[in-house]
């Protein structure tokens, strides 16, 4: 078979109509039929088949009747199934909007102009040829672009794996430096993960916007009676990372009272609870991570110089999303395949002026805000493209002009429309004048009449000139 065949499985009840369109398809296409479909079979004639066509005009049965909807949305759920067209009536609107919303690729009217189906099917092949390709670009770049949970095929994303790759069986402290939002805990444990302590817990702890007290009874723990309310012995987070990793997130914010006690532990390896006495061994590897400087807090004497030098063994910086634009399609599409799984979505793609937005926005949140981004978009899309209305306010800020709150394909959609009405007005509402006048086969004017909506008002006149018919003719 050559590679050019275009392999179509048409779902109908009825066989006289597959028959004949698997006879009127004629060179390029091989067809397969399926009268009474079997759901079991679906997987497989998926993988056979590039394009599905898809009788909508009645039920399609599977034992029992089966609305032919649900085949459909069997079918879509499938990621990155073929694409699928449906046939309805030439005056089902509400059918062909009804399969569109819910992940139809196209649609023709019965009875269909086959060379139009010819056309069709072969878009909708060179579209799956397509999306298969960019899934075969992505999951290689996930080979090459992700460390753990980080994701990141820039130059300094990759300069930094390979920097974490080399540090992580060594066991040194690490001090993570970087903008909130920017991964910085993600990237610890991946260090972590890498590392012969792997086995045992990697214990968290913010020491941001936490009075001193709290902070000291979170780190080292007390002994039941150590002050008012302590009922039992507590074991801080000290103890809780032995043997593993413990990360201290916001070092910077640590207290100048809390420094010297932490600087102990680090030179002694011991520590005691609150109202103790007796020294608690610890084996432990120390990441700090923080948004602030730390050199210039030691100049301003905020931050203690030994603890500094002990903390920065090993010192690896974040880069802020800003600074690593190229990796943001990465990003998006992997936090839109999640999102779309875990809230049971259709989407599966950004449209090109969703992505321009967001390739444009200056995140300053990071890769946080365009988690939340992403995640709110596919909450609100409904179909399996995301567009640029569905992202917050601030990220389409300056991207609020009509180029670019529409894709490309609705502003075609938007032009036809427009083009179509004016015909129509100009010509009477008389179809055969219109479609003569547009260089269009009637049957080709009603369908396109129907799939984009357009009806006449009850009290419009017959005949009805606008000042830009003529350009109309024009354009044709």
């Amino acid at each position: 078979m050559p590679d050019s065949t275009i392999r179509v499985v048409f779902l109908s009840p009825d066989s006289s109509l597959v028959e004949l369109f698997a006879k009127t398809l004629g060179e390029g296409f091989l067809t397969r039929l399926s009268q009474e479909f079997d759901y079991g079979r679906l997987s497989d004639l998926q993988a056979w088949c590039d394009v599905t066509v898809l009788d909508l005009r009645s039920p399609i049965t599977e034992g029992h009747r089966q609305d032919g909807f649900r085949l459909l949305d069997e079918i879509v759920s499938v990621p990155f199934h073929p694409p699928v067209v449906v046939l309805c009536e030439a005056g089902s609107r509400e059918v062909l909007l009804k399969a569109m919303e819910r992940g139809a690729y196209d649609s023709v009217t019965n009875p269909p102009n086959m060379i139009e189906l010819r056309l069709i099917l072969r878009r909708a092949h060179n579209f799956y040829t397509v999306e298969r390709e960019l899934d075969r670009l992505r999951v290689n770049a996930r080979g090459t672009g992700r460390l753990h949970e980080l994701l990141g095929t820039s130059q300094a994303m990759q300069e930094l794996f390979g920097l974490a790759q080399k540090i992580a069986p060594c066991d040194v402290n690490v001090l993570i430096m970087g903008e909130t939002g920017t991964g910085k805990e993600l990237l610890a444990r991946a260090i972590h993960q890498m590392s012969s302590r792997s086995a045992r817990p990697i214990v968290a702890f913010s020491c941001a916007n936490l009075p001193e007290t709290l902070i000291e009874d979170e780190l080292f723990g007390h002994e039941k009676g150590a002050f008012t309310g302590a009922l039992a012995m507590r074991r801080g987070r000290l103890e809780a990372a032995d043997q593993g990793t413990l990360l201290l997130d916001e070092i910077g914010d640590l207290s100048l009272g809390l420094q010297p006690k932490l600087l102990r532990v680090l030179q002694e390896r011991s520590f005691e609870r609150l109202g103790s006495n007796v020294a608690v061994n610890v084996n432990l590897r120390l990441i700090c991570a923080t948004n602030r400087n730390l050199s210039e807090m030691v100049q301003q004497g905020k931050f203690r110089e030994d603890l500094y030098y002990r903390l920065n063994v090993v010192q690896m910086h974040l880069p802020p999303l800003r600074e690593r634009r190229d990796d943001i399609p990465l990003l998006v599409q992997h936090f839109l395949e999640t999102y779309a799984e875990q809230f049971k979505k259709k989407a599966r793609r950004f449209s090109q002026s969703a992505m321009h937005a967001l390739e444009d926005y200056t995140w300053p949140g990071n890769v946080r805000e365009l988690l939340n981004a992403v995640q709110r978009a596919v909450v609100l899309a409904e179909g399996q493209s995301v567009d640029i209305w569905h992202l917050p306010a601030t990220v389409r800020k300056g991207c609020d002009s009509p180029q670019f709150n529409r894709s490309y394909d609705q502003e075609v959609r938007e032009f036809k429309r427009r083009l179509i009405l004016r015909t129509l007005r100009e010509c009477g509402w008389r179809k055969t004048e219109s479609a003569r006048t547009l260089g269009v086969a009637r049957g080709y004017l009603h369908r396109l009449i129907n799939q984009l909506g357009i009806e006449r008002l009850e009290n419009e006149p017959a005949a009805l000139r606008s000042e830009e018919a003529p350009l109309v003719r024009q354009v044709m």
